[in-house]
Protein backbone atom coordinates (compact mmCIF):
# COMPACT_ATOMS: atom_id res chain seq x y z
CA UNK A 1 0.00 0.00 0.00
CA UNK A 2 1.30 3.20 -0.73
CA UNK A 3 1.57 6.25 1.71
CA UNK A 4 0.24 9.66 0.25
CA UNK A 5 3.08 12.38 1.62
CA UNK A 6 1.35 14.96 3.52
CA UNK A 7 1.06 18.41 2.68
CA UNK A 8 3.99 20.02 4.45
CA UNK A 9 6.45 18.75 1.94
CA UNK A 10 7.26 20.98 -0.87
CA UNK A 11 8.81 18.61 -3.27
CA UNK A 12 8.44 14.83 -3.92
CA UNK A 13 11.24 12.78 -5.70
CA UNK A 14 10.57 8.92 -6.23
CA UNK A 15 14.00 6.68 -4.05
CA UNK A 16 13.68 3.33 -5.24
CA UNK A 17 15.19 0.95 -2.18
CA UNK A 18 17.32 -1.92 -3.48
CA UNK A 19 18.09 0.20 -6.84
CA UNK A 20 22.17 -0.12 -6.82
CA UNK A 21 22.66 3.68 -8.62
CA UNK A 22 23.28 6.90 -6.47
CA UNK A 23 20.91 10.20 -6.63
CA UNK A 24 21.50 13.02 -5.16
CA UNK A 25 19.00 15.05 -3.36
CA UNK A 26 19.32 18.08 -1.49
CA UNK A 27 16.62 19.64 1.40
CA UNK A 28 15.11 22.92 1.69
CA UNK A 29 15.04 24.85 4.31
CA UNK A 30 12.57 24.69 6.96
CA UNK A 31 11.04 21.54 4.31
CA UNK A 32 11.63 18.48 3.60
CA UNK A 33 12.49 16.21 -0.12
CA UNK A 34 9.84 13.48 0.19
CA UNK A 35 10.76 10.11 -0.94
CA UNK A 36 8.49 7.83 -2.00
CA UNK A 37 10.20 3.84 -2.32
CA UNK A 38 8.63 0.73 -3.62
CA UNK A 39 8.74 -2.30 -1.49
CA UNK A 40 11.91 -3.59 -0.61
CA UNK A 41 12.17 -7.06 -2.15
CA UNK A 42 12.62 -10.38 -0.61
CA UNK A 43 15.71 -11.15 -2.44
CA UNK A 44 18.24 -8.51 -0.87
CA UNK A 45 22.11 -9.92 -0.46
CA UNK A 46 21.83 -10.28 3.14
CA UNK A 47 25.48 -8.54 3.43
CA UNK A 48 26.29 -5.14 0.80
CA UNK A 49 29.40 -3.16 0.93
CA UNK A 50 29.41 0.84 0.67
CA UNK A 51 30.63 0.64 -3.19
CA UNK A 52 27.53 -1.20 -3.84
CA UNK A 53 25.21 0.95 -1.90
CA UNK A 54 23.13 3.88 -3.13
CA UNK A 55 25.02 7.48 -2.10
CA UNK A 56 22.77 9.93 -0.31
CA UNK A 57 23.98 13.85 -0.65
CA UNK A 58 22.43 16.00 1.99
CA UNK A 59 23.35 19.54 3.08
CA UNK A 60 24.38 20.57 6.25
CA UNK A 61 21.72 21.72 8.22
CA UNK A 62 19.04 20.49 5.53
CA UNK A 63 17.06 17.05 5.86
CA UNK A 64 15.65 14.63 3.53
CA UNK A 65 13.03 12.19 3.74
CA UNK A 66 12.73 8.84 3.05
CA UNK A 67 9.23 7.00 2.38
CA UNK A 68 9.16 3.14 1.99
CA UNK A 69 5.76 0.63 1.27
CA UNK A 70 7.56 -1.45 3.45
CA UNK A 71 7.83 -1.38 7.17
CA UNK A 72 11.72 -0.98 8.28
CA UNK A 73 12.08 -3.11 11.11
CA UNK A 74 15.52 -1.41 12.16
CA UNK A 75 18.32 0.69 11.43
CA UNK A 76 21.83 2.19 12.39
CA UNK A 77 24.35 5.01 11.52
CA UNK A 78 27.85 5.01 11.11
CA UNK A 79 28.81 7.85 12.18
CA UNK A 80 26.06 9.44 14.16
CA UNK A 81 28.25 13.15 14.33
CA UNK A 82 27.94 13.65 10.60
CA UNK A 83 23.93 12.61 10.19
CA UNK A 84 20.83 12.26 12.58
CA UNK A 85 18.29 9.83 11.49
CA UNK A 86 14.52 9.81 13.12
CA UNK A 87 11.95 6.96 12.02
CA UNK A 88 8.72 9.12 12.08
CA UNK A 89 6.65 6.19 10.93
CA UNK A 90 7.40 2.57 10.54
CA UNK A 91 7.67 3.20 6.56
CA UNK A 92 9.19 6.79 7.05
CA UNK A 93 12.68 8.07 7.66
CA UNK A 94 13.96 11.51 7.99
CA UNK A 95 17.66 12.10 7.79
CA UNK A 96 19.59 15.13 8.74
CA UNK A 97 23.21 16.39 8.08
CA UNK A 98 24.56 17.36 10.95
CA UNK A 99 28.49 18.51 9.62
CA UNK A 100 30.37 17.80 6.41
CA UNK A 101 31.19 14.41 6.24
CA UNK A 102 30.22 10.80 4.79
CA UNK A 103 28.52 8.35 6.87
CA UNK A 104 27.00 4.49 6.20
CA UNK A 105 23.18 4.12 6.98
CA UNK A 106 21.94 0.50 7.30
CA UNK A 107 18.14 -0.37 6.87
CA UNK A 108 16.67 -3.41 7.64
CA UNK A 109 13.10 -4.70 6.16
CA UNK A 110 13.88 -8.18 7.99
CA UNK A 111 16.26 -9.34 10.44
CA UNK A 112 18.01 -11.13 7.05
CA UNK A 113 17.72 -8.46 5.05
CA UNK A 114 19.39 -5.13 4.83
CA UNK A 115 19.98 -1.87 2.84
CA UNK A 116 23.27 -0.12 3.28
CA UNK A 117 23.01 3.57 2.08
CA UNK A 118 26.15 6.15 1.90
CA UNK A 119 24.98 9.38 3.00
CA UNK A 120 27.47 12.41 2.10
CA UNK A 121 26.93 15.24 3.60
CA UNK A 122 28.02 18.52 2.09
CA UNK A 123 28.32 22.56 3.09
CA UNK A 124 25.80 24.41 1.26
CA UNK A 125 27.69 26.40 -1.42
CA UNK A 126 24.71 28.13 -3.21
CA UNK A 127 25.12 31.24 -0.53
CA UNK A 128 29.08 31.28 -1.91
CA UNK A 129 28.18 31.03 -4.82
CA UNK A 130 25.65 33.80 -4.88
CA UNK A 131 28.33 36.40 -2.96
CA UNK A 132 30.93 35.53 -5.33
CA UNK A 133 29.03 36.06 -8.70
CA UNK A 134 28.23 39.10 -7.14
CA UNK A 135 31.50 39.76 -5.95
CA UNK A 136 33.19 39.18 -9.02
CA UNK A 137 30.86 39.01 -12.01
CA UNK A 138 33.55 39.45 -14.97
CA UNK A 139 35.89 36.24 -13.27
CA UNK A 140 35.51 32.80 -14.71
CA UNK A 141 35.05 30.88 -11.04
CA UNK A 142 33.92 27.63 -10.55
CA UNK A 143 33.22 26.34 -6.99
CA UNK A 144 32.37 22.78 -6.26
CA UNK A 145 32.04 20.42 -2.99
CA UNK A 146 34.00 16.91 -2.28
CA UNK A 147 32.76 15.78 0.94
CA UNK A 148 33.78 18.40 3.31
CA UNK A 149 35.92 20.15 0.43
CA UNK A 150 34.88 23.36 -1.15
CA UNK A 151 36.71 22.99 -4.47
CA UNK A 152 37.73 26.60 -6.06
CA UNK A 153 38.95 26.61 -9.64
CA UNK A 154 39.00 28.93 -12.56
CA UNK A 155 40.80 31.77 -13.53
CA UNK A 156 40.85 36.07 -12.60
CA UNK A 157 43.16 38.80 -13.20
CA UNK A 158 44.66 39.43 -9.97
CA UNK A 159 46.31 37.52 -7.05
CA UNK A 160 44.38 39.61 -4.56
CA UNK A 161 40.81 37.96 -6.03
CA UNK A 162 42.45 34.54 -5.39
CA UNK A 163 43.52 35.65 -1.95
CA UNK A 164 39.35 37.02 -1.28
CA UNK A 165 37.81 33.55 -2.61
CA UNK A 166 40.18 31.68 0.34
CA UNK A 167 38.47 34.07 2.49
CA UNK A 168 35.28 33.84 1.58
CA UNK A 169 35.14 29.87 1.07
CA UNK A 170 36.80 29.65 4.65
CA UNK A 171 33.61 31.07 6.20
CA UNK A 172 31.57 27.80 4.97
CA UNK A 173 34.39 24.85 5.37
CA UNK A 174 37.57 24.61 7.15
CA UNK A 175 39.13 22.67 4.17
CA UNK A 176 39.07 24.41 1.15
CA UNK A 177 41.37 23.72 -2.07
CA UNK A 178 42.03 26.85 -3.96
CA UNK A 179 43.19 25.93 -7.53
CA UNK A 180 42.26 29.34 -8.91
CA UNK A 181 45.07 30.38 -11.11
CA UNK A 182 45.88 34.33 -11.94
CA UNK A 183 45.16 34.95 -15.88
CA UNK A 184 48.37 36.95 -17.63
CA UNK A 185 47.45 40.29 -18.02
CA UNK A 186 49.05 40.36 -21.36
CA UNK A 187 52.26 41.35 -20.49
CA UNK A 188 50.77 44.54 -19.04
CA UNK A 189 52.94 46.80 -17.25
CA UNK A 190 52.17 49.93 -14.47
CA UNK A 191 54.04 53.42 -15.13
CA UNK A 192 54.40 55.97 -12.30
CA UNK A 193 55.13 59.33 -13.47
CA UNK A 194 56.59 61.08 -10.24
CA UNK A 195 56.94 64.86 -9.62
CA UNK A 196 59.09 65.69 -6.44
CA UNK A 197 58.80 69.75 -5.51
CA UNK A 198 60.54 71.26 -2.73
CA UNK A 199 59.44 74.75 -1.70
CA UNK A 200 61.94 76.26 0.22
CA UNK A 201 60.88 79.76 2.19
CA UNK A 202 64.01 81.41 3.97
CA UNK A 203 63.43 84.41 5.43
CA UNK A 204 66.83 86.85 6.44
CA UNK A 205 66.53 89.36 8.71
CA UNK A 206 69.67 91.51 10.08
CA UNK A 207 70.43 94.35 11.78
CA UNK A 208 73.55 96.26 13.64
CA UNK A 209 75.57 98.76 13.20
CA UNK A 210 80.04 99.52 12.79
CA UNK A 211 81.13 102.82 14.57
CA UNK A 212 84.36 104.12 13.48
CA UNK A 213 86.63 106.99 14.46
CA UNK A 214 89.80 109.09 13.34
CA UNK A 215 90.49 110.12 16.77
CA UNK A 216 91.35 113.23 18.17
CA UNK A 217 94.61 113.72 16.70
CA UNK A 218 93.61 111.93 13.22
CA UNK A 219 94.46 108.59 14.63
CA UNK A 220 92.47 105.72 13.74
CA UNK A 221 90.26 103.52 15.77
CA UNK A 222 86.94 101.61 15.34
CA UNK A 223 84.53 100.33 17.66
CA UNK A 224 82.39 97.30 15.90
CA UNK A 225 80.44 94.39 16.92
CA UNK A 226 82.26 92.44 14.14
CA UNK A 227 79.01 90.93 12.90
CA UNK A 228 78.78 92.38 9.34
CA UNK A 229 82.27 93.08 8.57
CA UNK A 230 83.24 96.51 9.44
CA UNK A 231 84.93 98.82 7.44
CA UNK A 232 88.55 98.71 6.53
CA UNK A 233 90.16 102.07 7.33
CA UNK A 234 93.69 103.09 6.01
CA UNK A 235 96.29 106.11 6.29
CA UNK A 236 99.90 107.05 5.02
CA UNK A 237 101.37 105.66 7.45
CA UNK A 238 102.16 106.49 11.52
CA UNK A 239 100.13 107.08 13.88
CA UNK A 240 98.68 110.49 13.17
CA UNK A 241 97.18 110.90 9.38
CA UNK A 242 95.87 113.46 7.80
CA UNK A 243 94.03 111.69 4.97
CA UNK A 244 92.15 108.32 5.37
CA UNK A 245 90.84 105.75 3.11
CA UNK A 246 87.67 103.93 3.80
CA UNK A 247 86.89 100.40 2.20
CA UNK A 248 83.28 99.05 2.80
CA UNK A 249 83.27 95.58 2.71
CA UNK A 250 79.15 94.95 1.92
CA UNK A 251 77.38 97.33 -0.39
CA UNK A 252 74.39 97.09 1.17
CA UNK A 253 75.28 99.61 3.86
CA UNK A 254 74.29 103.28 5.37
CA UNK A 255 77.48 105.14 5.90
CA UNK A 256 77.39 108.60 7.81
CA UNK A 257 80.27 110.31 8.69
CA UNK A 258 80.28 113.81 11.00
CA UNK A 259 83.87 115.02 9.82
CA UNK A 260 83.42 117.85 12.78
CA UNK A 261 83.82 115.12 15.28
CA UNK A 262 85.36 112.73 13.53
CA UNK A 263 82.68 109.96 13.75
CA UNK A 264 81.20 107.51 11.39
CA UNK A 265 78.92 104.90 11.27
CA UNK A 266 77.85 102.10 8.66
CA UNK A 267 74.37 100.68 9.05
CA UNK A 268 72.81 97.10 7.96
CA UNK A 269 69.42 96.51 7.83
CA UNK A 270 68.78 93.85 5.41
CA UNK A 271 65.95 91.50 4.80
CA UNK A 272 66.01 88.43 2.33
CA UNK A 273 63.32 86.31 1.45
CA UNK A 274 64.05 82.98 -0.82
CA UNK A 275 61.49 80.54 -2.93
CA UNK A 276 63.27 77.60 -4.41
CA UNK A 277 61.40 74.75 -6.34
CA UNK A 278 63.77 71.80 -6.70
CA UNK A 279 62.42 68.88 -9.20
CA UNK A 280 62.48 65.08 -9.75
CA UNK A 281 60.59 63.61 -12.07
CA UNK A 282 61.28 59.98 -12.04
CA UNK A 283 59.28 57.66 -14.72
CA UNK A 284 59.49 54.32 -13.13
CA UNK A 285 58.51 51.11 -15.13
CA UNK A 286 57.43 47.79 -13.77
CA UNK A 287 55.77 44.32 -14.42
CA UNK A 288 52.26 43.92 -12.81
CA UNK A 289 52.35 43.30 -9.47
CA UNK A 290 56.47 43.75 -9.12
CA UNK A 291 58.24 46.10 -7.22
CA UNK A 292 60.26 49.48 -8.49
CA UNK A 293 62.38 51.70 -6.60
CA UNK A 294 64.21 55.33 -7.33
CA UNK A 295 66.69 56.83 -5.62
CA UNK A 296 68.44 60.28 -6.55
CA UNK A 297 71.24 60.80 -4.13
CA UNK A 298 74.10 59.24 -2.78
CA UNK A 299 75.30 56.87 0.48
CA UNK A 300 77.34 57.74 3.19
CA UNK A 301 80.00 55.81 5.18
CA UNK A 302 79.52 55.11 9.30
CA UNK A 303 81.26 52.98 11.17
CA UNK A 304 79.72 49.81 12.94
CA UNK A 305 81.25 48.75 16.08
CA UNK A 306 81.97 44.90 15.73
CA UNK A 307 81.57 42.00 18.14
CA UNK A 308 81.88 38.22 19.39
CA UNK A 309 85.05 37.63 17.93
CA UNK A 310 85.80 40.53 15.89
CA UNK A 311 85.27 42.78 19.28
CA UNK A 312 86.44 46.24 19.09
CA UNK A 313 87.08 46.26 14.71
CA UNK A 314 85.13 48.81 13.05
CA UNK A 315 83.65 48.08 9.23
CA UNK A 316 82.35 50.44 7.24
CA UNK A 317 78.24 50.46 6.10
CA UNK A 318 76.80 52.87 3.96
CA UNK A 319 73.62 54.16 4.15
CA UNK A 320 71.32 56.01 1.37
CA UNK A 321 70.28 59.12 1.25
CA UNK A 322 68.52 61.81 -1.05
CA UNK A 323 64.98 61.37 -3.10
CA UNK A 324 63.65 57.89 -2.64
CA UNK A 325 60.70 56.24 -4.32
CA UNK A 326 59.06 52.42 -3.51
CA UNK A 327 55.85 51.74 -5.26
CA UNK A 328 54.16 48.29 -6.32
CA UNK A 329 51.80 48.71 -8.77
CA UNK A 330 48.57 45.92 -9.33
CA UNK A 331 46.33 46.21 -12.09
CA UNK A 332 42.53 45.08 -10.82
CA UNK A 333 39.40 45.17 -12.44
CA UNK A 334 38.27 48.27 -14.93
CA UNK A 335 41.53 49.55 -15.45
CA UNK A 336 41.85 50.34 -11.48
CA UNK A 337 45.73 50.31 -10.35
CA UNK A 338 46.29 49.58 -6.78
CA UNK A 339 49.29 51.40 -5.60
CA UNK A 340 51.74 50.72 -2.85
CA UNK A 341 53.75 54.13 -2.65
CA UNK A 342 56.70 55.08 -0.68
CA UNK A 343 58.16 58.19 -1.09
CA UNK A 344 61.19 59.24 1.14
CA UNK A 345 63.53 62.97 1.02
CA UNK A 346 66.20 63.01 3.32
CA UNK A 347 69.61 64.89 3.89
CA UNK A 348 72.73 64.64 5.92
CA UNK A 349 72.15 66.81 9.14
CA UNK A 350 76.12 67.56 10.48
CA UNK A 351 74.41 70.09 13.25
CA UNK A 352 73.50 66.70 15.15
CA UNK A 353 76.69 64.77 14.10
CA UNK A 354 78.17 62.32 16.31
CA UNK A 355 82.23 61.77 16.47
CA UNK A 356 82.99 58.40 17.33
CA UNK A 357 86.65 57.55 17.65
CA UNK A 358 87.83 60.06 14.84
CA UNK A 359 84.99 59.85 12.88
CA UNK A 360 82.14 62.17 12.11
CA UNK A 361 78.79 60.83 11.65
CA UNK A 362 76.04 62.84 10.42
CA UNK A 363 72.46 62.12 11.27
CA UNK A 364 69.71 62.05 8.21
CA UNK A 365 66.86 64.65 8.40
CA UNK A 366 64.30 62.15 6.15
CA UNK A 367 60.38 62.84 5.47
CA UNK A 368 58.95 59.86 4.87
CA UNK A 369 55.16 58.63 3.83
CA UNK A 370 54.05 55.71 2.71
CA UNK A 371 50.30 54.42 1.23
CA UNK A 372 48.23 52.29 -0.27
CA UNK A 373 45.53 53.37 -2.65
CA UNK A 374 43.51 52.64 -5.51
CA UNK A 375 43.39 55.14 -9.02
CA UNK A 376 42.00 54.98 -12.07
CA UNK A 377 44.86 54.98 -15.26
CA UNK A 378 46.34 58.64 -16.03
CA UNK A 379 44.32 59.90 -12.48
CA UNK A 380 46.45 61.84 -9.89
CA UNK A 381 47.05 62.02 -6.34
CA UNK A 382 48.93 64.62 -4.05
CA UNK A 383 51.17 64.07 -0.78
CA UNK A 384 52.06 67.63 0.74
CA UNK A 385 52.38 68.92 4.46
CA UNK A 386 56.02 67.41 4.87
CA UNK A 387 57.07 70.41 6.57
CA UNK A 388 60.59 71.44 7.78
CA UNK A 389 60.91 74.47 9.91
CA UNK A 390 63.90 75.97 11.43
CA UNK A 391 65.05 78.95 13.39
CA UNK A 392 68.90 80.40 14.18
CA UNK A 393 69.38 83.81 15.78
CA UNK A 394 73.06 85.31 16.32
CA UNK A 395 73.31 87.88 19.03
CA UNK A 396 76.17 90.04 18.73
CA UNK A 397 77.31 93.44 21.13
CA UNK A 398 79.69 94.98 22.42
CA UNK A 399 79.98 94.43 26.69
CA UNK A 400 78.83 96.79 29.00
CA UNK A 401 77.66 99.34 26.33
CA UNK A 402 75.25 97.21 24.90
CA UNK A 403 73.65 96.69 28.59
CA UNK A 404 72.34 100.55 28.23
CA UNK A 405 68.72 100.54 27.71
CA UNK A 406 67.98 101.89 24.82
CA UNK A 407 71.77 103.30 23.62
CA UNK A 408 72.97 100.07 24.05
CA UNK A 409 70.97 98.82 20.72
CA UNK A 410 73.64 100.84 18.62
CA UNK A 411 76.25 98.92 19.63
CA UNK A 412 74.41 95.29 19.26
CA UNK A 413 73.82 93.54 16.06
CA UNK A 414 71.31 90.74 15.68
CA UNK A 415 71.13 88.52 12.51
CA UNK A 416 67.60 85.97 12.71
CA UNK A 417 67.31 83.20 9.88
CA UNK A 418 64.49 81.09 9.30
CA UNK A 419 63.71 78.49 6.65
CA UNK A 420 60.62 76.33 6.22
CA UNK A 421 60.76 73.77 3.74
CA UNK A 422 57.77 71.87 2.19
CA UNK A 423 57.72 68.90 0.37
CA UNK A 424 55.55 67.64 -2.36
CA UNK A 425 55.01 64.70 -4.21
CA UNK A 426 52.96 64.31 -7.13
CA UNK A 427 52.01 60.52 -8.54
CA UNK A 428 50.56 59.51 -11.40
CA UNK A 429 50.24 55.85 -12.72
CA UNK A 430 49.50 54.63 -16.11
CA UNK A 431 48.80 51.27 -17.47
CA UNK A 432 51.10 50.08 -20.38
CA UNK A 433 50.53 47.39 -22.74
CA UNK A 434 53.81 47.07 -24.99
CA UNK A 435 53.89 46.32 -28.55
CA UNK A 436 53.87 42.69 -29.57
CA UNK A 437 56.27 40.83 -32.08
CA UNK A 438 55.30 41.69 -35.28
CA UNK A 439 52.62 44.10 -34.82
CA UNK A 440 52.84 47.84 -36.12
CA UNK A 441 53.73 50.51 -34.24
CA UNK A 442 50.94 52.72 -32.78
CA UNK A 443 50.27 56.05 -35.22
CA UNK A 444 50.86 59.09 -33.21
CA UNK A 445 47.97 61.66 -33.11
CA UNK A 446 48.04 64.30 -35.71
CA UNK A 447 46.36 67.41 -36.22
CA UNK A 448 43.77 66.59 -39.45
CA UNK A 449 44.91 67.91 -42.61
CA UNK A 450 43.00 69.77 -46.03
CA UNK A 451 42.62 67.26 -48.20
CA UNK A 452 43.74 64.39 -46.53
CA UNK A 453 41.98 63.76 -43.33
CA UNK A 454 38.23 65.33 -43.38
CA UNK A 455 36.04 66.15 -46.02
CA UNK A 456 34.95 69.24 -44.15
CA UNK A 457 38.36 71.38 -45.24
CA UNK A 458 37.90 70.55 -48.94
CA UNK A 459 35.44 73.43 -49.74
CA UNK A 460 35.11 75.01 -53.35
CA UNK A 461 35.75 79.12 -52.77
CA UNK A 462 33.29 80.54 -54.86
CA UNK A 463 34.54 82.85 -57.84
CA UNK A 464 37.75 81.25 -57.18
CA UNK A 465 38.89 79.48 -60.96
CA UNK A 466 41.74 77.54 -59.40
CA UNK A 467 40.09 76.28 -55.95
CA UNK A 468 40.14 72.70 -55.87
CA UNK A 469 36.57 70.57 -56.08
CA UNK A 470 35.88 68.77 -53.00
CA UNK A 471 36.52 64.61 -52.37
CA UNK A 472 33.57 62.73 -52.47
CA UNK A 473 32.51 60.97 -49.45
CA UNK A 474 33.26 58.00 -49.11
Amino acid sequence: MSRRPSARYSKVLRFTVGWWRAIRIAGLVGSALTVAGAPLRGALQHEATAAEGQTLHVFVNKSVVINSETQVVRMMTGNPAVIDTVATTPTQIVVTGKTAGVSSFIIWDSPDHSQILDVVVEPDISALRAVIERAFPSQQINVETDGARIILSGAVSSQRIVDDLTKMAGLYSTQVANSVTVQTQGELQVMLEVKFAEVDRARLDQLGMNILSTGLTNTIGTVSTQQFGPPMLGGGGGSSVNTTTLSVSDILNIFLFRPDINLGVTIKDLQQRALLEVLAEPNLLALNGQKASFLAGGEFPFPVLQGGQNIGAITIQFRPFGVKLDFIGTIIDNDVIRLHVAPEVSTLDFANSLTISGFVIPALSTRRAETEIQLKDGQSFGIAGLLDQRAQAQLSKVPGIANIPILGRLFSSKSVNRSRTELIVLVTPHIVDPVRAGAAAPQEPRPPMPYLDSPSFDKTIPGNKNSLTPRPPE
